[in-house]
């Protein structure tokens, strides 16, 4: 079953009693965890869970399975200093649940375990190396792109360099070169013929370039990057802000997503997927990301909207802009990869 999600009553908190309360200046984001919230609410009666009630940090929904338990709470603990939560005095009301929720980019991530290292994914392909620039040349490279100009989207700012991307199609006009990839990443691309994971007899010919600059909350929604767009190496690389990336991979292919259809689609109700798995990787600035094999054809990825990311009990805040260089080669020819059931899923 899926995170729930509730929300404040307009009413005042004594004409709506339940067993879910809205708790603030009390979360991750001020140094408290959900043990320690669970342990304290704990002494009133049985807490089912303990949810972020929104992006920031310092606001939680503290669920109980009696409504009697959740007013000893509110009573006991409502406008008082507690002790065990470091002294700080909590503003809490009666919540109620969302009917027709669902578990999805507006919950914070605490549901979906993040890892630090791309071996503790355990997703074959997956390759994530820190610090592979210094923080000068990421300064840099954000005052490059920044003197070119950018072509904004929906929600976010493109550039495209070699070829550009057609969001319509979810592919590239071979046809249409718009040249050799900038100056300003030469050095990244000797760098990454480098990569770890990589044989070295591999030939790295990277010629297609998109530039994304993500403001705060914005993500990216779930796809796999085109199997005839490209081959299989697709290199991303984070500056500027941190945030976390999500993959699922469906086991048994049944998430294809027809020709026709838009170049992103929404994933009803995936906590209750019996064949999807679930990982999430933590993205620091100034690392550097490699999808190949297995992680690049047949799992998807995406950025959940989020302006805080919960790491490891820690609530990590976006900055006011995440910029992604991402590398591909672009494929000429028929696919040839070993997960034809996922050809042609979402860029």
């Amino acid at each position: 079953m899926g995170v729930p999600r509730f929300t404040r009553p307009k009413r005042p908190a004594t004409d709506s009693p339940s067993p879910y309360l809205y708790v603030a200046n009390c979360g991750p984001a001020v140094g408290i965890s959900y043990d320690t919230i669970a342990s304290v609410f704990n002494t009133f009666g049985e807490v089912k869970g303990i949810y972020a009630a929104d992006e920031s940090g310092t606001r939680v929904i503290v669920s109980y399975s009696e409504a009697n338990s959740a007013q000893q709470a509110l009573t006991a603990l409502n406008g008082k200093p507690c002790a065990d939560l470091g002294g700080r005095s909590l503003h809490i009301r009666y919540s109620v649940i969302q009917p027709n929720c669902e578990a999805d980019s507006q919950q914070v991530n605490e549901h979906v375990p993040v890892s630090l290292l791309a071996s503790e994914v355990n997703i074959p392909g997956l390759y994530l190396v820190h610090e592979f620039l210094s923080p000068q040349e990421e300064k840099e490279l954000l005052a490059a792109v920044d003197e070119r100009p950018w072509i904004s989207l929906s929600k976010r700012r493109v550039q495209h360099y070699g070829y550009e991307f057609c969001y319509g199609t979810r592919n590239v006009d071979t046809k249409l070169h718009l040249g050799e990839l900038p100056s300003f990443v030469s050095s990244i691309l000797e760098r990454i013929s480098l990569f770890p994971g990589l044989n070295s007899s591999t030939s790295i010919l990277l010629d297609q370039l998109t530039v994304n600059e993500y403001p705060p909350g914005v993500g990216l929604s779930p796809h796999i990057d085109t199997h005839s767009a490209f081959e299989g190496l697709i290199f991303s690389l984070s500056l500027a802000g941190p945030c976390i990336m999500e993959f699922r991979r469906y086991l048994d292919g049944s998430w294809v997503p027809d020709a026709a259809s838009s170049a992103y689609t929404k994933v009803e109700n995936v906590d209750n997927c019996s064949n999807l798995v679930r990982r999430s990787l933590y993205l620091p600035p100034r690392s550097i990301l490699l999808l190949s094999g297995e992680a690049r054809y047949a799992w998807q990825h995406y950025i959940p909207h989020h302006k805080i990311d919960m790491v490891n009990q820690s609530a990590i805040r976006r900055g006011a802009r995440r910029v992604s260089f991402t590398f591909r080669k672009v494929l000429r020819g028929p696919c040839q990869c070993e997960f034809p059931q996922y050809c042609d899923s979402e860029r």
